[in-house]
């Protein structure tokens, strides 16, 4: 996993304060960064723009401007001139080297946005919101300076922004990059060297960005096992109980050696499946929720669920049940995996708060990180484009997920798994982390059209991750 942060500015100035670096130095290697992403990307000869604003993000791509010229048909626009002291310096370099300076924005076959970098807290003004859509526009590789012109600190289009194809942010990997509103602008991201490596550059941090080697599958290494050893996964059927099926589909492909669903009606079930209307007194793991609707009530919740001190998963109907929602008080595992508007649900009933789901979604980093200090028992899984695994104040993010997911019935594969894993003896940041990345890769493995995905492929693509 790789370190992510709020912003690099403290690790910049370290960069001056301990290492006796400048700032010409640390531009000088941004821009190299883009230099090397432009000529994989192109063939000498070709025609590269660059749009540089008036700041140092801007004295950025200037740089790249001067490093390209003589190899690429470079074009600089400066839209709102050269007025930070590095874009003046950089500028007059640039000249003296015959860049070419344009007055509009031209074709090209390559762009190099560097109009605004992390530091953007404020709208778009009416030419800088007409600029970048321009760019968008017009056809051509698109790559991005530090962090996509017009991507908020919340990662969101303020209100338009830059649609990258790669973006090379500086320095080390920022929180607004990740999230869910960044998604769709940022593409490929590569972090550019400024001079030292990166474990001299970077600071401590809390934050980490999950990646395809963090997974750990369930594998069975012994072989002198048998079903209980790997656990028994019970999972509560409610008013729809196909939720409950594919939940407990997923929990045994992920290795559960038994998996009962909880119920007191009839109805068909896979042949490997157990079903009961009891919670079984091996039971290692509990999964409440997918479907669930009002099915219980009180007592037989509190019998079966609330007073169980084992692992549980809490999703979907489970997280609108204010007695259910006790247990994240209680001294046991627990994992809770609502989507933005359940998140906005449990924090009503658990603290009185009116938020706004896109309050959540916009500060989604400081709501994850609260909310898992205040109930130090809890895994949150906070789900969307990038969902946030968070346990004691530290987040993982996951970034590997693909739009195939977003289909009914995904979110019960995810609990099943979660639960699966809980049922094995992971701990519940573990099996969050685990099950996450594993309904992520899973994903990346389906090769059909993007709508086409059923939640029962997801399980079955499990073998190929």
């Amino acid at each position: 996993m790789q370190k992510l942060f709020k912003d690099c500015y403290g690790m910049d100035q370290k960069c001056y304060e301990e290492y006796n670096l400048t700032e010409d130095i640390l531009m000088e290697h941004a821009a190299t960064a883009l230099e090397e992403c432009v000529r994989k990307n192109l063939k000498k000869g070709k025609k590269v723009m660059v749009v540089a604003g008036p700041g140092n993000n801007g004295a950025d791509g200037i740089v790249a401007a001067r490093l390209l010229k003589g190899d690429y048909k470079v074009r600089l626009y400066l839209p709102f001139g050269a007025k930070s002291k590095m874009a003046k310096l950089q500028l007059e370099r640039a000249k003296s080297l015959g860049v070419k300076i344009v007055k509009k924005l031209k074709k090209a076959d390559l762009f190099i946005d560097a109009l605004f970098g992390a530091g953007l807290n404020r709208e778009l003004n009416s030419e800088s919101q007409t600029i970048i859509e321009r760019m968008n526009a017009l056809s051509g590789y698109k790559l991005a300076c530090d962090i996509p012109s017009g991507l908020s600190k919340a990662g969101y289009p303020n209100p338009v922004a830059f649609r990258a194809d790669k973006t090379i942010t500086m320095g080390a990997l920022k929180e607004a990059l990740y999230l869910d509103g960044a998604k769709d602008y940022v593409g490929k991201i590569k972090v550019a060297n400024l001079g030292v490596s990166r474990k001299l550059y970077e600071d401590p941090t809390d934050t980490f960005l999950l990646e395809k080697k963090d997974f750990k599958p369930p594998l069975r290494k012994e072989q002198n096992c048998h079903k209980g050893t790997f656990g028994h996964a019970a999972i509560f059927a409610g008013e729809k109980e196909g939720a409950a099926i594919i939940a407990a589909m997923a929990a045994t492909r992920f290795g559960a050696g038994l998996t009962t669903i909880i119920h007191n009606r009839d109805f068909p079930i896979p042949p490997y499946l157990m079903h009961a209307n009891t919670t079984p007194h091996n039971t290692t793991a509990i999964a409440i929720g997918m479907g669930l609707g009002n099915y219980y009530d009180d007592e037989v919740l509190k019998k079966e669920v609330i007073n169980v001190k084992i692992p549980v998963v809490l999703d979907a109907d489970a997280l609108s049940n204010p007695k259910l929602l006790k247990i994240v008080q209680q001294e046991r595992e627990v994992v809770i995996t609502p989507h933005p508007k359940e998140f906005q649900r449990v924090l009503k009933i658990l603290e009185g708060r009116e938020v706004s789901v896109e309050e959540i979604q916009k500060n989604r980093f400081e709501f994850a990180r609260k909310f898992s200090l205040d109930y130090p028992y809890v895994t949150l899984l906070l789900k969307g484009a990038n969902p946030i695994i968070a346990k004691n104040g530290k987040l993982y993010l996951n970034p590997l997920g693909d739009r195939v997911l977003a289909k009914g019935g995904s979110g019960d594969v995810l609990s099943g798994l979660i639960a699966s894993l809980l049922a094995q003896g992971y701990s519940g940041l573990e099996a969050a982390i685990h099950a996450s990345l594993a309904l992520a890769l899973a994903s990346r493995e389906f090769k059909k059209p993007s709508y086409y995905l059923l939640p029962l492929d997801i399980i079955d693509l499990l073998q190929r991750v």
